[in-house]
């Protein structure tokens, strides 16, 4: 979905599709007729625009065939799609029975994900559409933090730079710019924004910046405008931004409360918790840890990095961080001009809600991913944003 900024400028909204993930191309073509095209014809638009999510295997195929290529920006046509943004964090995998610590690796030290990543913005320029010049892929915040030396920390450095150079010369050879954002998330090196501007500015580069995922910026307990004041004050490019919201619990020290968050203590994703104390931000790897014991005070809110559907808060007692998307959305594209042009809905955990919740057939999903870009588009026409054809 486009639209026009008051400042003339094109805004992109797209949703992630990570939430049907698959490994190899034929389930990427598959994904395009059983889901992302169902979800466009709800929608009533003519061209819907989705943040590709594609395994190793499908990015090796399409960055070694150019046939391939090809015929998968055909099949985008075909559909009714075009891709502007890939989502480059998880490597492969992602539909796996048990994803948890295992979405960090490769991470940025291992040339695994250096190799990976530039894959993906070869295919990029390949996928971009005619009358669009620049592209942006979001990838995990260096590494997870454990393990994490010196010595991998100039890995990471000098892997980063690498890329930089790498996307210089692909727009020499295509004239299509891409640009790579780190996506800060709780229990990373780069767990906030706050995190991300010393080594975004030792690499220097325009081409890597930040994603600003609002479902992690409030997990973290981020103050939007403090956040996006000092990325903008240091320079930092914010590249892409996805649009999700975290699980809140207000009163976590009641029974209730912990029984309805228990509910979404599921072993397919790591959902990291977090609340605010005198001493600052405290937390767990996981909402069963937190549940677990007296790991986590519970005198004030805790914060689940749970992606909740953007239209569809949890039921009492909790609720969800949507406000702070919309503090987020308003700071990023209700001003003067905007500061990120490429925004992603991304709700991967829709089949990790509580039973009762999850969608029960391909409709009903396509259904809710709808709803949730349609309240995406809402807030946008709101800031004064108007949609185009």
């Amino acid at each position: 979905m486009r639209f026009r900024h008051p400042d003339g400028s094109t805004v992109h909204l797209a949703y992630c599709t990570n939430v049907h993930p698959a490994e190899t191309l034929d389930g990427v073509v598959a994904q395009l007729r059983d889901h992302c095209e169902p979800v466009r014809r709800r929608l009533g638009r003519d061209r819907l625009g989705i943040g590709l999510w594609l395994a190793r295997d499908a990015a090796r195929t399409l960055d070694t065939d150019p046939s391939a290529l090809r015929a998968l920006r055909a099949e985008l046509d075909r559909h009714g799609l075009e891709v502007v943004t890939l989502n480059g964090f998880p490597y492969q995998g992602f539909g796996a029975e048990e994803v948890k610590y295992r979405v960090y690796q490769p991470d940025w030290a291992d040339p695994a994900r250096l190799e990976h990543t530039t894959a993906l913005a070869r295919i990029l320029a390949g996928l971009l559409p005619d009358d669009v010049g620049e592209g942006s892929i979001s990838t995990l915040p260096l590494a997870w933090r454990t393990a994490y030396d010196d010595t991998r920390a100039g890995q990471s450095r000098a892997a980063l730079l690498t890329l930089a150079e790498r996307l210089d010369a692909l727009q020499e050879l295509t004239g299509r710019s891409i640009r790579v954002g780190l996506e800060p998330e709780p229990g990373c090196v780069v767990e906030t924004t706050h995190d991300a501007i010393a080594p975004l500015n030792a690499i220097g580069h325009e081409r890597v910046g930040i994603c600003v995922d609002t479902c992690h910026l409030a997990t973290s307990f981020e103050d939007p405008h403090t956040a996006l004041d000092a990325l903008t004050t240091a320079g930092v490019p914010i590249v892409k931004s996805q649009l999700s919201a975290a699980l809140h619990a207000g009163q976590p020290h009641l029974p209730e409360v912990r029984e309805a968050l228990a509910a979404f203590d599921e072993p397919r994703f790591l959902h990291q918790t977090r609340t605010v104390t005198a001493a600052g931000l405290r937390g767990t790897d996981d909402l069963g840890t937190a549940l677990g014991g007296d790991v986590l005070p519970d005198s004030a809110p805790w914060r689940a990095h749970f992606h909740v559907p953007l239209h569809a808060a949890p039921a009492e007692p909790l609720t969800s961080t949507l406000p702070v998307l919309k503090t987020t959305l308003t700071r990023l594209v209700g001003g003067p001009r905007p500061l990120t042009r490429h925004l992603e809905v991304e709700t991967y955990t829709w089949q990790a809600l509580p039973t009762e919740l999850r969608p029960r057939d391909r409709g009903r999903l396509a259904d809710g991913i709808a709803a949730e870009l349609a309240l995406a588009r809402d807030l946008l026409t709101d800031l004064g944003l108007k949609e185009l054809p």
